[in-house]
């Protein structure tokens, strides 16, 4: 028997806000597992990032980000599209008049964290030698303005969404992870490696110092992609739901034994960061067509994904590029991949979709590396991005923010 429409209304828009508040904690994931992977002496700096973030991405998104990424048909162009200043309630915004499934405010709360998404990629890929008050300016501009703007191309309508066979991403493997990751890439090279981590005698590696507080961090996030991607159903939907559920989870599964594998092959040690970023990879790469995808399909997206984080880790090293949590194998090149996979797996695999796949990745790709470049060097040029030599070695928590995230033990790194 179908349910009334109303409490259908409700049980969708219910889904919708626990899907909400399942995004709201990878937030406390992003924290722990970057706080964990790096040295003690810049913990409270790395808290603080992760803190900071998603109140930038609220306000911004409600100021602006919102209305830039869904503006409406009589305000959209292809590329850009602004309905106005802060949020503006629809006639029906409480009912199903403004949707079928969900009210005017569940839709921007459950895309205003999405939004802050992006800029915490980039927290981690950074850390150690970056300068508070320009990262905070970056991630205002960057989460208000450039996110929503990609973001609107494809969700919001745009160009990625009219091409003759639309560009599909489902839950952000590009929309977010890409986005995030393209701009990690600026944001480390640009600043340059960490003190002592490549030597005249080859790389060293610097350890993290809690792994327990990384391993929670990414169980978190893994708890709360199901929020990511089974919101992303815009429903309580419950076939497509727990389908979204199980290819999530096999794909996060696959990831961790791959990554595992590689490894254990490439070092002859069983390494629990690989475990760790194979299992966001799997997640990573299965979130753009997690809809669309078999039990089958889903492992092998994760599965190549979880290889493709360890080549990624070691690759980045070779090029001198020093990413201290593994955010651009994860982010930046299992987003890639888990956008390609929609044209080669699942329901949509096929040459024209895996063209407007290439497409999608090139147009975000380009619009973000561009606009971060842009961020980053200007404020490079102006008031400077690294902290100086000594800050750096003494750490960000006593010269950030004069206090330690552990005052009484002894710092020895």
């Amino acid at each position: 028997m179908e349910a009334p429409i109303q409490d259908l209304f409700t049980i969708n828009n219910l889904w919708m806000m626990v899907s909400t508040l399942l995004i709201f904690i990878m937030h406390l994931g992003f924290a722990t597992l970057e706080a964990g992977l790096t040295r003690a002496k810049n913990t409270v700096n790395i808290l603080f990032k992760n803190t900071i973030i998603p109140a930038i991405g609220l306000l911004t998104y409600a100021l602006v980000g919102f209305n830039l990424m869904y503006p409406g048909a009589e305000f959209a162009g292809s590329f850009f599209g602004f309905s106005g200043f802060g949020l503006s309630l629809p006639e029906g915004w409480d009912s199903s008049n403004y949707n079928a499934g969900y009210t005017y405010f569940t839709d921007f709360i459950f895309q205003a964290m999405f939004a802050a998404t992006a800029a915490t990629i980039v927290s981690g890929a950074v850390a150690e030698r970056m300068k508070l008050g320009p990262f905070i300016t970056f991630s205002l501009l960057y989460v208000g303005v450039c996110y929503p703007i990609v973001g609107m191309w494809k969700w919001g309508g745009g160009f990625l969404n009219t091409l003759e066979t639309p560009f599909y991403d489902f839950a952000g493997s590009t929309i977010v992870h890409t986005v995030g990751g393209w701009a990690a890439l600026v944001g480390a090279f640009l600043l340059g490696p960490r003190i002592g981590k490549y030597t005249p005698t080859g790389m060293k590696a610097i350890p993290g110092h809690n792994i327990p507080m990384a391993t929670m961090g990414v169980f978190l996030l893994w708890f709360g992609w199901f929020g990511f991607n089974g919101g992303s159903v815009l429903s309580a939907d419950p076939g497509t739901v727990s389908r979204v559920f199980v290819t999530t989870s096999l794909a996060a599964s696959a990831g961790a034994i791959a990554a595992l594998i590689t490894s254990y092959i490439k070092f002859k040690t069983y390494d629990i960061t690989m475990v760790l970023n194979g299992i966001l990879a799997g997640l990573v790469g299965i979130t753009a067509g997690a809809d669309k995808m078999g039990v089958l399909d889903a492992v092998y997206i994760g599965a190549i994904g979880g290889i493709l984080v360890v080549l990624g880790v070691i690759a980045f090293d070779k090029l001198k590029i020093d990413d201290p949590v593994g955010a651009l194998a994860v982010h930046l090149v299992g987003g890639i991949w888990g956008t390609l996979a929609v044209g080669i797996f699942g329901e949509l695999a096929g040459l024209n979709q895996l063209l407007s796949q290439f497409i999608g990745i090139a147009a975000v790709g380009a619009f973000c590396f561009g606009s971060s470049w842009l961020i980053f060097f200007t404020l490079k040029r102006t008031v400077g991005i690294r902290v100086d030599e000594k800050e750096e070695i003494e750490g960000l928590d006593i010269n950030e923010h004069q206090m330690r995230a552990y005052p009484d033990f002894a710092s020895k790194d």
